[in-house]
């Protein structure tokens, strides 16, 4: 039998997962239910669970938090989510098997045999690929693309463009990625004091200007050139001279 905790704050979660769980033909045996980080750190190592139902947000921690933990533990992990569309980022870079709420019977069969097939060194590296993302996500943007997630460190992004709808984000080593969403969309999540935006069709980072052409040109340290709409000149001359004096 395969020992099942579930870590989830919400009572009527647990009860409903149990639920499905009793349905499913997988050899799954129920050992506990926890509703904080603290009580599910207690049980887990009393009962040394070989599988874990972790929520993302509890109400003394994250999932994370348990997981750091017990990492003394070997045990696989299955998150339980709310949609939150940061810890989902996380997730799914890291690869990691997770469930949204209310839990679907069919998805909750699919993640048991996908995580029971994993090997326990896979999932660590998922695990910790998903906490790096969760845990700095302030300096990091996460585009959906056609066919992936693409992690993009906001310290390499040199400029965003916005043409009809999409945004192409060019990065310091050359590369370029396309996104089907407005710039302005981006424009919340781009807070760092180093992005302004100097256009309606541009945003730049700071750090790769060169040069300010009083005509109402940047030049960035590439060659690249963009253009400053007379509307924002003196908000962009604002942003620049403090971020100089930085």
């Amino acid at each position: 039998m395969i020992k099942t905790l579930l870590i989830e704050d919400e009572p009527y979660i647990r009860k409903g997962l149990i639920n499905l769980i009793e349905l499913l033909d997988e050899e799954l045996m129920v050992i506990g239910e926890c509703g904080s980080v603290q009580e599910g750190v207690t049980v887990a190592n009393a009962c040394n669970p070989d599988l874990i139902f972790l929520d993302v947000n509890l109400t003394d921690g994250t999932g994370f938090d348990f997981l750091d933990q017990t990492e003394e533990l070997e045990y696989k992990v299955i998150f339980i989510t709310a949609y939150e569309e940061y810890a989902l980022r996380a997730l799914k870079i890291g690869a990691v098997d997770y469930l949204l709420k209310p839990v679907d019977i069919d998805e909750l069969k699919e993640a048991v045999r996908k995580v029971n097939s994993l090997p326990t060194e896979m999932q660590e590296e998922q695990l910790s690929a998903a906490k790096k993302v969760f845990n700095n996500n302030s300096d990091t943007l996460i585009l959906s693309l056609q066919d992936a997630f693409q992690v993009i460190d906001l310290q390499e992004l040199m400029y965003c463009e916005s043409d009809k709808g999409y945004t192409t984000f060019y990065l310091s080593d050359g590369k370029k990625h396309l996104a089907s969403k407005s710039l302005k969309e981006f424009e919340k999540q781009l807070t760092h004091q180093y992005f302004t935006r100097p256009h309606q069709s541009f945003i730049v980072n700071l750090k790769f200007v060169d040069r300010y052409d009083k005509s109402g040109t940047i030049y960035l340290k590439n060659g690249i050139k963009i253009p400053v709409s007379s509307r924002k000149k003196n908000v962009f001359l604002t942003h620049l001279f403090d971020w100089n004096k930085d």
